[in-house]
């Protein structure tokens, strides 16, 4: 069986026993329901400037994350006004 990339390295990060349990998985869970709430509910667009490096740099994140950019800002956005 052939693996990509991002494969790859799961399964290494995994043998290397890099990943870890969640101690508080029902906070976790609850955490990413608001998160999916507030990033679901949009009934107010804004508009904002932001650097060309940032914004590709936002880009490259997303990816990683398997998120839409703009979802992705949103995320931020929320998880710094709730102190998350």
């Amino acid at each position: 069986m052939k693996y990509d990339e991002l494969e790859k390295d799961l399964i290494q990060e995994f043998e290397n026993e890099e990943w870890k349990s969640v101690e508080d998985i029902d906070k976790m869970k609850a955490e990413m329901k608001s998160a999916v709430r507030v990033t679901i509910t949009k009934n107010k667009r804004i508009n904002i400037r932001l650097s060309e490096k940032d914004v590709a740099l936002l880009k490259v994140r997303a990816i990683e994350e398997g998120l839409p950019y703009q979802t992705l800002i949103s995320s931020i956005l929320h998880k710094y006004i709730y102190g998350s």
